[in-house]
């Protein structure tokens, strides 16, 4: 049971997670009280509406097809890897078409009328709001100064991890953090939101909580999340920072590698040595929005997983591109451990599991057709440990951030700046892990692809692509992107245009 992780962002969260995690509801109605915020449980009860949001929302509009819900797993998700050369939705017949948001992700044709793109924007700003909501309150509370700002740090951390996404993904945005501000926020530069992120974890640091504590904002977090801005700073500003990566790199301690790979993703995977932060779930304390490896399978996979066929719905949907499956090296552990091929065979007596249409549930590597794929094509995301009794909603906890990343940071970072040998020494510490031998010299294409195997489905294969250039040529389903490269950033969506006419669009939309 993970329910001890769960106590602070469901006490005040679970006011916030019904359906589809409504957030509308007002907190903190009893903080301002001279004998609330004390004790250390009660100062994270104070900060436990904050972390819910990183499970995602319910929107109040429909934004089509009767989508008002963006938990983390779905649109949020699909935004960054569906758009990269790692994922796809395809068309299955009449499923998955949605009026072509997926498509438009796939093929880079993405505009402001896209749910994924509109998700990604109320994701982070909705999460931004409520820590802003937060801190007003807390301002207000009979904490002392000195508990004030502990607990603001942690909210200004988990702030300035939605900002470094807005950074991310759409550049230009506004940046607030007056909870009591009425006029109409302006677009800031690309450049003044990373000055921001950086400020802000910098600013906090000495007063966010030490060592390894899972599932807060601690200084391991932020220093991670700096080592994440600095390795892709020469995208975001034009000017490289691997020196200040590597720096911020060296200051996450506590952790290290899992010897299994898999149990970083295993249903209790907050005894992991390696997770440095994640969002935690547990459905029996009413956590919802983690239903991503539900919409990856066949929906006759659940003969599969148990043997009356009674396993959650699965969607088939969410797949991985041609090639990415091949390209593993033989003998990579993590490709069977992230991916899953071949055929399916029941749980109940070993037959061959077959689709609706009776021909074998067998799935493929190859897409014959992104706009009609058949429906076993496509090799599936089984990265997260599933069990015949899962619910609907499964109780892993969403993977953000593992020590993993910090090594090929550092390595990378040693790569860029010229130290090709020092740089190795951290890559082939994963690729040990994953079974393979050292490597003995480096290029970008290798590195790449070693970003690729060890974080597949992680949500941060977008931003890899783009980092190393890629994004914008050519690939499977996907022709070269505009000379301009815009497509590095989303539009601002036109539902927030229309809303506020301070707001200015992102170039080349």
């Amino acid at each position: 049971m993970k329910t001890k992780y769960l106590i602070a962002a469901l006490i005040f969260g679970s006011l916030s997670l019904s359906s589809c995690t409504n957030l509308d509801e007002e907190l903190f109605d009893v903080v301002s009280t001279d004998d609330y915020g004390k004790t250390e449980k009660e100062v994270q009860t104070i900060v436990g509406g904050a972390y819910a949001t990183l499970r995602g929302y319910g929107s109040s509009t429909n934004e089509g097809n009767g989508v008002n819900c963006y938990p983390t797993c779905e649109y949020v998700f699909f935004l960054n890897e569906c758009a990269s050369d790692e994922a796809c939705i395809p068309t299955r017949g009449s499923d998955w078409y949605d009026g072509g948001r997926y498509q438009q992700l796939q093929y880079h044709t993405y505009d402001a009328n896209n749910t994924c793109v509109l998700a990604g924007w109320r994701y982070a700003f909705t999460g931004v709001s409520k820590v802003n909501a937060i801190i007003y309150q807390v301002d207000k509370s009979a904490l002392s100064e000195e508990s004030k700002n502990k607990v603001k740090a942690e909210l200004r951390g988990l702030r300035a991890y939605y900002y470094y996404l807005l950074l991310d993904e759409f550049g230009n945005v506004p940046i607030s953090t007056d909870f009591t501000q009425t006029e109409l926020p302006a677009n800031s530069t690309r450049q003044q939101v990373y000055d921001f992120v950086e400020s802000e974890l910098t600013e906090i640091m000495d007063d966010l909580p030490t060592g390894v504590q899972y599932g807060r904002f601690t200084q391991n977090v932020a220093n991670t999340l700096l080592a994440r801005l600095y390795l892709n700073a020469e995208v975001y500003t034009g000017k490289a920072q691997w020196q200040k990566c590597i720096d911020a790199c060296e200051k996450v301690t506590g952790y290290s590698l899992m010897s299994n790979y898999k149990a970083n993703f295993f249903t209790e995977n907050q005894n992991s040595s390696e997770i440095i932060f994640a969002i935690p779930y547990d459905h029996k304390q009413g956590t919802v929005g983690n239903y991503l490896a539900s919409m990856t399978y066949h929906y006759n996979q659940k003969y599969a997983f148990s043997a009356d066929g009674s396993y959650q719905w699965c969607g088939n949907g969410i797949c991985a591109q041609p090639g990415v499956y091949s390209s593993y090296e033989d003998g990579d552990l993590r490709r069977d451990e992230t991916l899953m091929i071949g055929q399916q065979y029941s749980a109940k007596d070993g037959s061959a599991i077959n689709m609706d249409n009776g021909e074998p549930l067998n799935y493929t590597e190859e897409i014959s057709d992104f706009t009609n794929a058949k429906q076993n094509e496509g090799a599936r995301l089984d990265k997260y440990q599933w069990n015949a009794t899962d619910s609907w909603e499964r109780d892993n906890d969403w993977v953000l951030m593992r020590y993993a990343e910090v090594l090929m940071m550092q390595g990378e970072a040693y790569y860029r700046l010229g130290y090709t040998q020092t740089a190795l020494t951290f890559i082939n510490q994963v690729r040990e892990r994953a079974g393979l031998p050292d490597l003995t010299t480096l290029d970008d294409s290798t590195l790449d692809r070693e970003w690729l195997h060890e974080f597949a489905f992680e949500g941060n294969r977008r931003t890899v692509n783009i980092r190393f250039g890629t994004y914008y040529n050519e690939w499977w389903q996907k022709g070269a992107d505009a000379a301009d490269h815009h497509t590095g950033i989303y539009p601002i969506p036109a539902e927030e245009l229309a809303k506020n006419p301070n707001l200015k669009q992102n170039p080349g939309y």
